[in-house]
């Protein structure tokens, strides 16, 4: 006998109050006493969230009568037996303006599906309904998710409509944000797919119409890399549509991907406005966010590491392969805005070169490998302090230029007939392709070396040993050269340096990291302090730039900081500008 999909109903139900209503119905709870679970992390974003934490009420019933629910663990629940049905309601606090959790208010509701939805032990491969019902107060709010409609349902939602939607099981559920409200919105296809970009949040006089024609661009050149001769979208085999969520705000920036959508946080000075043809650098930031998390529909959503296959979201799932998944998703997305002609070389160059300065002013880059960088997200990456840049590298940052020296490493032992492409069409046809057909299968550890031979016949492994599991620098200098490209190193500027990070805090200027070996390492100016003068002379929050131009290198200036309440003076000999800014020309 078909066992009857478990019911969610999901209510705004107290704006001003940021809560939702849940309610779920198990026709057939498990004998010995349903257990329940939230999810304690998000993919894509590799630490514990601690989700649970938001459900501040929670009660059960059978058949009219109450059941006792019991909380046995930090995102576990236990419901006392019943026959069934089972029907739990509970409440989610929803306050967080993020691209991870959920956020409802009187202007719109937002929520992804790992912060809201409890998974019902048993029944996690069972099939989903999911009713969307519209708060109290809402004048003209649509819904806007990727979540297929229930066809054939007596309550199907319409498009754009609340009603109800269907998932084939839980993994699915939670991967398919949903946007309510009234935003601003438009549309394109690729290849024949269509997408939806959904725009939430006060953005006066946006161009949606030249944001849509970029967009159309990288998303057909992305298709097309994967699927040269079909053009088909991976999502079109669960869903009809792609489903860009922006936030925006004054400053943010962020994007989580999911299997047919991607939540964004966007800065509203990021946007191009109507009537303003040249949008500047800003915009190319936007196109790059755009760029990144579409690529991440085949790289992370369906080829994973094995550690992936399946997800355990109750707990941590290391991997030493997020440099493949994030670092070379972070170089196809420049690549793609590139090839796609949504920017042009020269802009392409000052973007590689502002990931390669990165990476050269980062000193934990010579004591963190990014395989051990991929393996720390959890504790390391994702919880960094004001020492960080001495003791970590990123593997976004360091795994994008692994893949551009992958990229010309492979093309230049080929001959030009094989690249970085030959590994990603690869990686998906053997991992990508089928994953959610029932393949399921990740990309093992220790496997890359091996799988760039197969798929280019060039052997890479003294590369990755040096430059993935060791600490070398990449010579760009010369790979670059061999295509044209001329990479030199100048310092920001002429002002002798103190070797420090600053931020603006409360007017003041506050030391954010001290540079391991610089001056006033040696000196012992600490993160957290903050500085007050130098040889006297006030220093505004603006920094201490203005004041260091009058000086030389190697002489020697008085500082004045409080550190904490305590004010302290170091003797600082300064440094001469580090030349860590990256200027890359292509030569002719």
């Amino acid at each position: 006998m078909k066992k009857e999909p478990l019911l969610y109903r999901l209510t705004p139900s107290d704006p001003a109050g940021h809560q939702f209503t849940v309610q779920l119905t198990i026709q057939e709870p498990q004998p010995k006493g349903q257990v329940l679970s939230l999810p304690a992390w998000i993919p894509g974003s590799y630490l514990i969230r601690d989700f649970s934490r938001q459900i501040t009420r929670i009660k059960a019933n059978c058949r009219g009568k109450s059941v006792k629910v019991r909380k046995t663990g930090n995102h576990t629940w236990h419901c006392a037996p019943c026959p069934g049905p089972l029907t739990i309601q509970y409440t989610v606090y929803a306050w967080d303006l993020s691209v991870r959790g959920a956020h409802v208010d009187e202007t719109h509701a937002f929520f992804n599906g790992a912060s809201v939805f409890l998974c019902a032990t048993g029944h996690e491969h069972e099939s989903c309904h999911v009713e969307l019902l519209a708060p109290a107060h809402a004048r003209n709010w649509k819904v806007y998710t990727s979540l297929p409609e229930a066809v054939g349902h007596p309550q199907c939602a319409r498009r754009h409509g609340f009603g109800m939607y269907v998932a084939p099981d839980y993994d699915a559920l939670i991967d398919y944000p949903v946007e309510m409200g009234t935003p601003q919105v438009v549309r394109f296809k690729a290849h024949g797919a269509e997408h939806e970009m959904v725009f939430t949040g006060v953005a006066p006089n946006i161009d949606l119409r030249r944001i849509a024609a970029d967009a159309q661009k990288i998303c057909a050149a992305q298709i097309a890399l994967f699927e040269p001769v079909s053009k088909r979208a991976p999502f079109l085999d669960s869903t009809d549509r792609y489903v860009f969520m922006a936030m925006v705000t004054a400053s943010g920036y962020g994007g989580l991907e999911h299997r047919a959508s991607t939540a964004l946080m966007v800065s509203r000075g990021d946007l191009p406005a109507i009537g303003h043809e040249n949008a500047g650098e800003r915009y190319q930031t936007f196109l790059g966010l755009i760029s990144h998390e579409y690529f991440h529909t085949w790289n992370v959503k369906r080829i994973k590491p094995a550690a992936f296959a399946p997800y355990d979201l109750s707990r941590e799932n290391h991997t030493r392969l997020l440099w493949v998944f994030e670092g070379f998703t972070s170089y196809y997305d420049d690549l793609m805005l590139l090839r796609s002609g949504a920017i042009d070389q020269a802009s392409y160059l000052r973007l590689l070169g502002k990931a390669i300065s990165s990476v050269r002013h980062t000193p934990g880059r010579h004591k963190q490998s990014i395989a051990e960088s991929s393996f720390d997200a959890w504790t390391r990456y994702y919880k960094q302090d004001e020492n960080s840049p001495n003791a970590l590298i990123s593997y976004y940052t360091k795994g994008s230029l692994v893949a551009l020296g992958l990229d010309i490493t492979i093309r230049r032992a080929s001959d030009g007939t094989r690249s970085l492409d030959d590994v990603m069409r690869l990686l998906w046809e053997r991992y990508g392709r089928d994953f959610y057909m029932g393949a399921g299968k990740g990309i093992p550890e220790n496997s890359m070396a091996r799988l760039i031979r197969e798929a280019t016949n060039v052997d890479v492994t003294d590369f990755i040993a040096r430059h993935v599991d060791g600490r070398e620098d990449i010579p760009l200098e010369s790979l670059l050269k061999q295509h044209g490209i001329q990479l030199e190193w100048k310092a920001a500027s002429p002002t002798p340096t103190l070797g420090v990070r600053v931020r603006a805090a409360n007017g003041e200027s506050q030391l954010a990291t001290v540079l391991e070996n610089g001056a006033a390492w040696h000196a012992g100016l600490s993160a957290g302090d903050t500085l007050v003068a130098i040889d006297g002379l006030r220093v505004t929050q603006a920094g201490p730039d203005g004041l260091l131009q009058a000086y030389e290198p190697g002489e020697t200036v008085t500082v004045h900081v409080f550190r904490r309440d305590e004010l302290r003076a170091f003797d600082v000999t300064l440094a001469p500008p580090a030349a860590t800014e990256c200027q890359l020309t292509a030569v002719h």
